[in-house]
């Protein structure tokens, strides 16, 4: 039995998959998994990527001492965070979080040299202000010497193969989040970056995904007591989502439900008009030609950010937490299930907030920003678990109707049915708010989306499945996907 492994990093956590075909199915494994945590250094909140690191290896070696080490390795994780690397291949910048407050008027720094209707023509990516363009125009204000040092960019996951294989590479689809990458011809876009004052010899060459990129370095090989070889995967995960999801036909909407909410659909062009740039939509990179035509949504985040407080724990390592303001709200460890049926229990309260506003992104208390943000828009103010949690399922539900919405409208195309991919599709109630309020059928599965979608890249590589479209009626016969 041939084996490969995907390593699926989120904000949160990560998780070695290991996946073989069997009689036409693909079958998963969970062999590692691990809590991915921030650290505040130097004022900016970061990631512990020693610590990460550390995991990705010990997570290979777990395959290898089950007796199934993987013929290859792929790696996906979260977009637009990455670490520049100095002329010896060394960093020269720490791995800064996207949640991290240094953006903070980024934005017209960036706009002075581009305005924001030529920067989505050209590159077709939402406005937000932790894509990579932003974070580096920050850090070019902050700490041009590490700019002036930078030999290399890479992206987290690219920086993850560099330090398992030695070798330097660009991937497409995690690319294509710096909103540095060109449209259309899915390239750096010279002109960009040159007006921005990046230095151009940090980008290299921008590779596909299914690109073998080499063997394990033999110091990784030593430690996990085996050889493999690392492929070049869909490493942004909604990238590696989208390709697991079976929708039946062209007019099924897509949507990786996670951390975020990435509601969208697959397109063979990218759609860069000004229409498509007010509704905020974005043209990411997908394996093999396709781009994936979304709106980012705050999605589950606000929700395990409360629990995160319910329970008394803090995102970021240092950063103090705030006293939870609900009547019921005793100090102990809550479930998601119970979350859930506290909602159903309160699904008269009424309140709603706008699940896009970037007052959500990181605040220090997420139950106190919601509260605040319902009595400034002149609605009761929830008093209790129950009722703050109706509050998000159904500020959710309500903007994945607004996003579906327009995207008919910008695409022209009459969509009747929700497939939700990803740990949020185990979510049985949101699923039904979504179906309640969209009025479109919705179809929850595969859970393990991401990873799915990470090892078919690696399985029409490896040629066990010919192209994207064997591999996703194999994904339709493997897993469970249910009617809401």
């Amino acid at each position: 039995m041939t084996y490969h492994l995907a390593i699926d990093i989120g904000a949160s956590s990560g998780r070695h998959i290991l996946g073989h075909v069997e009689d036409g199915r693909i079958i998963l494994e969970e062999v590692y998994r691990f809590d991915n945590s921030q650290v505040v250094k130097d004022g900016h909140d970061c990631w512990d990527f020693e610590t990460l690191f550390s995991h990705v290896v010990e997570g290979i070696k777990a395959a290898g001492e089950r007796g199934t080490p993987p013929k290859t390795i792929g790696v996906d994780t979260w977009g637009v965070d990455f670490v520049l690397l100095d002329g010896d291949m060394k960093p020269c910048s720490d791995t800064v979080a996207y949640r991290d407050a240094r953006t903070k008027g980024a934005d017209a720094i960036v706009e002075a040299s581009i305005s924001p209707e030529e920067l989505y023509s050209r590159c077709g990516i939402q406005k937000a202000s932790y894509n990579t363009i932003y974070q580096l125009a920050a850090l070019k204000k902050e700490h041009p010497e590490q700019l002036a040092k930078a030999a290399r960019l890479l992206m987290i996951p690219e920086y993850i193969n560099f330090r398992l294989t030695g070798i330097v590479a660009n991937e497409y689809t995690i690319s294509s989040t710096t909103n540095l990458l060109n449209a259309r011809s899915r390239t750096w876009d010279d002109e960009v970056i040159s007006r921005l004052g990046f230095p151009r010899g940090m980008f290299a060459k921008v590779e596909m995904p299914g690109k073998a990129l080499g063997p394990l370095l033999p110091e990784i090989s030593e430690r996990v007591g085996f050889g493999s070889t690392v492929v070049l995967t869909a490493s942004h995960d909604t990238a590696s989502a989208y390709l697991a999801v079976p929708a039946k036909d062209d007019r099924a909407v897509y949507l990786s439900s996670g951390t975020w909410s990435l509601l969208g659909v697959e397109n063979m062009e990218p759609i860069t008009d000004e229409a498509s740039r007010k509704a905020n939509f974005t043209n990411e990179g997908g394996a093999w030609g396709r781009y994936r035509y979304l709106k980012n949504i705050m999605g589950l985040w606000m929700i395990q950010s409360v629990r995160r407080e319910l329970d008394g724990v803090s995102y970021v390592a240092g950063r103090e937490r705030e006293a939870v303001p609900l009547k019921d709200w005793t100090p102990r460890k809550h479930s998601f299930d119970e979350l859930e049926k506290a909602a159903r229990a309160s699904s008269s309260f009424g309140s709603v907030v706008d699940v896009m506003d970037e007052r959500f992104l990181s605040p220090r208390s997420m139950i106190a920003e919601v509260r605040a943000a319902c009595a400034e828009s002149g609605q009761p103010v929830p008093e209790t678990v129950g009722e703050l949690m109706q509050c998000l399922y159904a500020s959710l539900a309500d903007c994945y109707r607004a996003a579906i919405a327009q995207l008919q409208g910008l695409t022209g195309r009459e969509y009747t049915t929700v497939n939700i991919v990803g740990g949020g599709s185990k979510d049985g109630y949101l699923n039904s708010l979504t179906k309640e309020r969209t009025g479109l059928e919705v179809y929850a599965g595969p859970t393990e989306g991401t990873a799915i979608g990470n090892l078919i890249v690696q399985f029409v590589q490896s040629g066990v499945f010919g192209d994207l479209s064997e591999a996703r009626a194999a994904v339709a016969r493997s897993f469970e996907v249910r009617r809401a």
